[in-house]
C-alpha cells in the first residue's frame, strides 16, 4: 500500500530499558527531525533523554503522523496497541533480538527516516485480532483485547490439560485436550506459533493459524483458516481455569463457562515496509541456507 499522508509530527518510542546506543540514536533522530522543522515527540519517561517534546500516551496516539520504534518486536507490539485504530505508520528500528517486525537496522535508520519523511515509502497493512472474553458470571464484565501477533489460551494448573471446545465460522470445529491453543495472525506466525509447529504465513495473506500447544491427540495439527471466520473458544476444564494472553503482554483469567470470541480487528496495523524482501528477512532471521 502506498503512503500519501504528509508527516509533520514524529513520535519516538524507545524500549523500556534503553541501552546507551538507543538513547544516542534517538537523540540523533530528534535533532534531524527538528532541523527539518518537524515536531519530535516522545513518551514522558524517555523524552528528556533524547531531547523530544513529552506527550502522555493518549495524546501521543492521537497526534503523531509517524511512530519510530527503537527497540525490538516486543516494543513494537506495545506501540501497535497504543496506536489502536488510527493506523498510524510505524517504522521499526531493531535494537532487540530477532526483529521480524523491527526490520530496519540502526545503520539504515537515518536514510530510511529521510525516505519516509519525503513520502517515498509504502506500508504493509497487517491484520490484527480482537479478543473478547464474555464472562459467565453476572457480576463480572466482559474484557476486550487487541493483538498483532497472537491470542493464546493456556492452562493454569500444573499437571493438567485444557479441555477446549472450538467453533469456527459458527460451526463446530474441534475440541482440544492440550496445554493451550495459539490463534496467530500471519505476522504472528513467526512468533509463538512457529515454536508450536505452525507454518510460516506470508504477511499479507488474509488467514489465521490455529496451533495447539502439546496436544494430547497427536493428530491435532496446526491449521490455517480464513481470517473472516469468527472463532469461539470455550474452556470446559474445571481444574484451575485458564489464562488468556495477547501478544504475551496483556492477560486475563478465564473461568469455566466463559466464552472467548476472536475476530479480525476492523483496523489494521500499518508497518513501514523496509527495502528487504520477506524472503531475505526469513533467510536472515531463521538462518536458512
Amino acid at each position: 500500500m502506498a503512503a500519501s499522508t504528509a508527516i509533520s509530527s514524529i513520535g519516538l518510542v524507545v524500549r523500556p530499558d534503553p541501552p546507551a546506543s538507543a538513547i544516542k540514536l534517538g537523540a540523533e533522530l530528534v535533532r534531524w527531525i527538528i532541523a527539518r522543522e518537524l515536531d519530535a515527540v516522545a513518551l514522558p519517561a524517555t523524552a528528556p533523554l533524547i531531547g523530544a517534546r513529552p506527550l502522555e500516551p493518549a495524546q501521543f496516539a492521537r497526534e503523531v503522523d509517524l511512530v519510530v520504534v527503537l527497540g525490538g518486536d516486543g516494543t513494537l507490539l506495545g506501540v501497535a496497541r497504543l496506536i489502536g485504530e488510527r493506523e498510524t505508520p510505524i517504522l521499526g528500528i531493531n535494537l532487540g533480538g530477532l526483529g521480524f517486525l523491527t526490520e530496519i537496522t540502526t545503520d539504515e535508520a537515518m536514510e530510511t527516516l529521510a525516505r519516509v519523511v519525503a513520502g517515498e515509502y509504502e506500508v504493509d497493512r497487517r491484520i490484527a485480532l480482537e479478543a473478547v472474553v464474555e464472562r459467565s458470571g453476572q457480576a463480572a464484565g466482559d474484557e476486550s483485547f487487541r493483538a498483532l501477533n497472537d491470542v493464546v489460551i493456556l492452562k493454569r494448573a500444573l499437571g493438567h490439560m485444557l479441555d477446549l471446545h472450538v467453533t469456527a465460522d459458527h460451526q463446530h470445529f474441534t475440541s482440544y485436550r492440550a496445554d493451550g491453543l495459539i490463534v496467530a495472525t500471519p505476522t504472528g506466525s513467526t512468533a509463538y506459533a512457529l515454536s508450536a509447529g505452525g507454518p510460516i504465513i506470508f504477511p499479507n495473506l488474509r488467514a489465521l493459524v490455529l496451533a495447539p500447544i502439546c496436544p494430547h491427540t497427536l493428530t491435532n495439527r496446526p491449521v490455517v483458516l480464513p481470517d473472516s471466520f469468527e472463532l469461539e473458544l470455550r474452556v470446559n476444564s474445571d481444574d484451575g481455569g485458564a489464562m488468556l494472553t495477547c501478544d504475551g503482554q496483556e492477560s486475563a483469567r478465564v473461568s469455566p463457562g466463559d466464552i472467548i470470541r476472536v475476530n479480525r480487528a476492523r483496523h489494521a496495523v500499518a508497518l513501514v515496509r523496509s527495502a528487504h524482501s520477506y524472503f531475505e528477512i526469513w533467510r536472515s532471521k531463521l538462518r536458512w541456507g
